[in-house]
């Protein structure tokens, strides 16, 4: 989601750069606790220059707009990392592409990260409940773009009448993409768990 600068109101960017700044502060300190960092940088690099270069591909909805995002599989091979990730991808397709707004930075990635960190915890949880790895990674994708999409029309259509409308595109428009992202993050996560399954937050089963 790229929200533009000068469509949301004082209050609503406020509380975003509030959301993101704290959550980028106890994601870091839970990385530090928990992983070890020279591990971790290779494969947050190549994710997030994968979501750099794959969310730039949008359809333009007024002051926002729609495009895939992988949100769910940066949540799922990088954890709750993937919140800074996500960050430093917008933060780069603003700066070089005026591709979403610099005031709007945080409500932008809170919109996309929150859902990535709730994908990581589900599939994490789920597969330990004797889930496939295909139907948790089908059921995250379509989670993370659609809570994402669902978070975007609630911040629109609390900037009022003026902006219904627009929110109710949006939704509209985000109902193919939550299929399209399922899919595909199912394909992807699949063929990782096969093929690199190091990558994944899991112990794969004998059976998988």
């Amino acid at each position: 989601m790229h929200i533009s600068d000068g469509i949301l109101s004082v209050p609503i960017v406020t509380v975003g750069w509030i959301i993101t700044i704290l959550a980028i502060i106890i994601v870091f300190s839970f990385t530090l606790k928990k992983q070890d960092l020279a591990e971790v940088v290779p494969k947050f690099s190549i994710m997030t220059a994968a979501f750099f270069v794959i969310s730039l591909i949008h359809i333009p909805l007024g002051p926002t707009s729609a495009h895939p995002m992988i949100n769910a599989i940066l949540g799922i091979v990088l954890g709750p990392i993937a919140y800074i990730s996500i960050f430093i991808g917008l933060t780069l397709q603003t700066l070089l592409f005026q591709h979403g707004g610099v005031t709007t930075l945080g409500v932008n990635t809170a919109l996309v990260g929150l859902p990535s960190i709730l994908a990581y915890y589900i599939f994490t949880k789920g597969y330990n409940t004797g889930m496939s790895i295909r139907s948790l990674a089908i059921i995250c994708g379509g989670i993370g773009i659609g809570i994402t999409a669902l978070l975007t029309v609630l911040v629109l259509a609390l900037m009022g009448p003026d902006f219904y409308g627009l929110a109710q595109v949006t939704a509209v428009a985000h109902l193919p993409l939550i299929v399209i992202e399922a899919i595909i993050t199912g394909a992807v996560i699949v063929y990782i768990s096969k093929v690199k399954p190091e990558l994944l937050p899991i112990k794969l089963r004998d059976r998988d």
